[in-house]
């Protein structure tokens, strides 16, 4: 794995918004294969305040506890940015 992918991955783990599920989709991670990464790779405090908030219920990192449908993994502005500014519309 690159560290590219290794970034990649870390980022995503910690948007509360990304589910697991697309991570493993993604790059074949399953749940237990990020918490190990996230546990190799951060800093002991910073694992722990991501494990806390990935367990409390105020994260939707689990498919089954999102109220609404994914059919993608981007963010709908993420075509229109083009050179780090946001393209006219």
């Amino acid at each position: 794995m690159t560290e590219a992918e290794t970034d990649r991955i870390i980022e995503m783990a910690w948007e509360d918004r990304t589910p697991f599920e697309a991570i493993k989709v993604q790059f074949g991670f399953t749940e237990a294969d990020v918490i190990s990464l996230m546990r190799k790779e951060l800093k002991r405090n910073s694992f722990n305040l991501w494990r806390k908030r990935v367990n409390s219920g105020v994260s939707q990192k689990h498919l089954h506890k999102r109220t609404d449908e994914i059919n993608r993994f981007k963010c709908t502005l993420q075509r229109s940015i083009s050179m780090n500014k946001i393209s006219k519309r």
